[in-house]
């Protein structure tokens, strides 16, 4: 079985609306249902678990209900941070999940995924037990040395941007999120699920990635979105 886990458990500060982002209406309907969608239209996908924020755990089954999201079949409430809101989407899995399923996480701000990723994702993570979309790094880094300054730089051939979708097998999301809570190892901060993996040893496994992929972050992100979907009317 796979299972997307989308996380909505967010508030959306730095969008500086009157509602979460992820319930922001764009075209009638919120980014939130244009993401499960994706989920809802993919043939691999079997069910929906969405994290949602707390209080707005009706509102989005009410969502749901109105566009049509029928792989829905849980929703839970989300945690104090990323990281809290994704364990208590897995740890609500245990008595649905056998071990060799694969939970693919997806931010419910990242509204246009291609399905050739989520594909590609869900094929890499059956091969190899785990699978992050990817792409490579256009930029320059560099490394600062006394905040006005540098001499170092990080080689562009030697990264990559990873986002989400990402897949893994239940077992192995089990296991480590249940070993990170304990030990206090990538749970703070910015981390995610694979940041968190790879500080516990774990290595990940590339997969398909797409610059359509957006996270709307900010209101110049929405404009963005919005332009995407003036120019595919017919698909939305």
């Amino acid at each position: 079985m796979n299972i997307a886990l989308i996380i909505a458990g967010g508030t959306g500060s730095r969008m500086g609306m009157d509602v979460p982002k992820q319930f922001i209406t764009i075209d009638g309907k919120p980014i939130l249902i244009y993401t499960m969608e994706c989920f809802e239209r993919h043939p691999m996908i079997d069910e929906i678990e969405l994290v949602c924020l707390d209080g707005w755990q009706t509102i989005a089954k009410k969502y749901a209900e109105k566009f049509n999201i029928t792989k829905l079949k849980k929703i839970v409430t989300g945690g104090a941070s990323g990281q809290e809101s994704i364990r208590n989407g897995v740890y609500a899995l245990k008595q649905k999940c056998a071990a060799d399923d694969i939970i693919v996480i997806h931010d419910g701000i990242r509204p246009l995924i291609d399905e050739s990723v989520l594909s590609d994702v869900i094929a890499k993570c059956q091969k190899y037990g785990n699978a992050v979309s990817s792409l490579p790094y256009n930029e320059q880094i560099f490394i600062i040395d006394d905040e006005i300054s540098t001499t170092k730089y990080i080689p562009r051939e030697t990264l990559r941007r990873v986002s989400t979708p990402q897949a893994y097998k239940y077992c192995l999301l089990l296991e480590k999120y249940e070993e990170a809570f304990e030990r206090k190892i990538g749970i703070y901060g910015s981390s995610y699920t694979n940041t968190m993996m790879v500080e516990l040893g774990v290595r990940l496994y590339f997969a398909a990635g797409s610059d359509k992929n957006i996270k709307l972050t900010t209101k110049d992100d929405l404009e963005i979105f919005k332009g995407y979907l003036n120019s595919h009317k017919k698909e939305y």
